[in-house]
């Protein structure tokens, strides 16, 4: 696994599945490359509108409950905006609708750098599996990243109806892949990470274990004791 790479990020825009994604897979990055003068902007395709175990909970309220955290989440990782989609959480699929939808976005924002989830990882370790819209919006990413996006005549009616031209994105970052090849440093802005996950308080208990736990996950085991660093890791496509 190597360093980061050199290149510089100017526009990222992040596709990801709910409203905590971004913030749990990524978010001291985000907030790396917001704080470095990045045009930071989040791409949501569900508003995790099943995300709750309460009996008196709907899933209009909830709806409004988690669009408003990711807000106020983005706000403090440095994020410039917050889009929704609004597909039914859980019932996410690559399907061409989507990937219609993703690649007008890209064609409209043009952003040099796409961050999304690993759409190969169907588990990690023994303890969890991963959540299918997660890997729904890998797969449909991928698709709209490479080639839908940078070809002119799929989706032909963006230039058409709205002017939108085709647009090739530099680099694709996988956010936790199965296969990393790219670490990026974050110990300077890791708390912005827990400050940002603060905000999700419908799926977050943000207690003093929870934090630190979620702290330890990105500690590098091999800096030294006394220098801890944290980090983040991705598979990283250069397509320029």
């Amino acid at each position: 696994m190597t360093e980061e790479t050199p290149h510089k990020i100017e526009r990222v825009l992040g596709i990801f599945a709910h409203p905590d994604d971004a913030e749990f897979f990524c978010g001291a990055t985000l907030a790396r490359w917001a704080a470095e003068g990045a045009d930071v902007h989040l791409l949501l395709a569900t508003s995790g509108d099943k995300g709750s175990a309460d009996p008196e909970m709907t899933s209009e309220r909830l709806i409004e409950i988690r669009e408003e955290e990711a807000r106020k989440a983005a706000e403090v990782l440095g994020a410039k905006g917050v889009l929704f989609l609004r597909h039914p959480d859980g019932e996410l699929a690559p399907s061409i609708e989507l990937r219609r939808q993703l690649v007008r976005q890209i064609r409209l924002q043009k952003p040099d750098t796409v961050v999304t989830s690993d759409p190969t990882a169907f588990w990690y370790g023994t303890g969890y599996i991963n959540h299918p819209d997660h890997r729904a919006i890998g797969d449909a990413t991928l698709a709209a990243v490479f080639p839908t996006a940078r070809d002119r005549l799929n989706f032909i009616e963006h230039e058409r109806d709205e002017g939108l031209e085709p647009h090739k994105v530099a680099r694709l970052y996988i956010a936790i892949p199965a296969d990393q090849t790219v670490t990026v440093d974050v110990t300077d802005h890791i708390d912005r990470k827990l400050e940002a996950l603060k905000e999700h308080k419908s799926q977050f208990e943000a207690t003093e274990e929870n934090l630190e736990r979620i702290k330890k996950r990105s500690l590098d085991p091999t800096a030294p004791e006394d220098m801890p660093r944290y980090v983040e890791h991705f598979r990283v496509m250069s397509l320029a």
